[in-house]
């Protein structure tokens, strides 16, 4: 048996909002939607795709499943990060060898560290 992830969905309840962070943040291209979702592709095809999905409800507690995204510089990417509206939640480590949890505009925390 062969199975890949194919793609990994994030609630949203803005999802004009969600699509500019999530495709500013991975550089992602949109693929399709519609007013309940948007598929966004890796222009590489070489990672699995994002799905932002519109429900009704907020988020609530913590995320029992997130993304961690590889970076070839931690800080400039924090940086660039935090400027896209994301909030730093916690630091772990150094900067070479730890990484950063923080949450996008709705409060979905992702990871970042150098990969």
């Amino acid at each position: 048996m062969s199975v890949r992830i194919g793609a990994v969905s994030i609630d949203t309840n803005d999802l004009a909002a969600a699509t500019a962070f999530w495709t500013a943040a991975t550089g992602y291209a949109v693929d399709s939607g519609d007013d309940s979702y948007t598929y966004l592709t890796d222009p590489d095809k070489s990672g699995p795709g994002l799905c932002l999905n519109v429900v009704p409800e907020p988020r609530v507690g913590k995320n029992r499943l997130h993304l961690e995204l590889y970076v070839d510089d931690l800080t400039a990417e924090a940086e660039r990060l935090e400027g896209l509206g994301a909030t730093r939640v916690a630091r772990h480590g150094e900067d070479s060898g730890g990484w950063i949890v923080f949450a996008d505009n709705e409060g979905n925390q992702f990871c970042v560290s150098v990969g």
